[in-house]
Formats: C-alpha cells, structure tokens, sequence
C-alpha cells in the first residue's frame, strides 16, 4: 500500500513539471513548431505522455493546439499564466486536495479518534500556503530566467 502512494504522489509532482516544461518551452519559441515529437524530445517522455498534458492545457485554455500540422502556441501572455493555473489544470491532486487522510483508524484509540480533526486543518493550512505562492509566481518569472 504505502509503494502505491509513493508511486501516486511521484507521478503527481512529474505531471506538474512536465506541464510547466511545456508551456515554458511553448513561451520561449514562438516561433518554432513545438509540436508533440519537438516538446517531447526537450522533456525526454513519449509524445503520447506530452500529447496528454497539452490535452489538459488545452481544455485549462492555456494553449491552443493546431490540428493537422501540429504546434501549439499560448492562449494567454506568460505574464498572465500562474503556477497556481497549470498546477490545476492538469488535475494534480483528488478532489481538491493535496493531503489525504488514511482510511478507517481505529475508532477505539483516542489518537485514532481523533487524529482527522486534529490534522485536517493543519493540512488544509499547509496546501493554501502552497496554492498561494504557486499564484504569486507567473510563468514569465520562470522563462525569464533562461535567457
């Protein structure tokens, strides 16, 4: 059980990264044909794993795909584009939260009991601080600093 965690969370953070790859390197080559094979070939995966994510970039309405010849561009300047709106668009967390609690702990234990109330709102706490520098960063703030 604790493996498939571990193994979820991994492919959480990766997804995130890649996505951010994406539009990073869509923003900084305008001109270039990023399609799937080109921007797959920078993040070193499988067109079809990138194809996925620009998917879901797509329906966030961060870029826009050309059909046919291939190539996406940004649907808004990297000036507009947060952290915080590709994190949720490409769907990182369950139901809108990073931190999930472990199913059924013994009710008969007072930490069992007790142990949901008592750490919820500090995870809670912990994912509005996260979601709330994600959103004072913009994606120009990153491409920026490749020059």
């Amino acid at each position: 059980m604790v493996t498939t965690v571990v193994i979820h969370l991994k492919q959480i953070s990766t997804r995130f990264s890649m996505a951010v790859h994406i539009l990073s390197l869509v923003a900084v080559s305008p001109t270039a044909e990023c399609t799937g094979d080109y921007i797959a070939g920078s993040v070193n995966t499988n067109p079809v794993v990138i194809r996925r994510i620009m998917g879901m970039l797509k329906k966030a309405g961060l870029i826009e795909v050309r059909p046919g010849v291939g190539g996406a561009s940004l649907r808004r300047s990297p000036e507009q584009i947060t952290l915080l709106d590709i994190y949720r668009a490409v769907n990182v967390i369950e139901g809108d939260q990073l931190f999930r609690m472990h199913e059924e702990p013994n009710e008969r234990c007072l930490v069992g009991r007790n142990i949901e109330t008592v750490l919820q709102s500090e995870m809670n706490e912990a994912q509005a601080a996260m979601e709330q520098r994600l959103a004072q960063t913009a994606l120009s703030e990153l491409t920026d600093k490749f020059q």
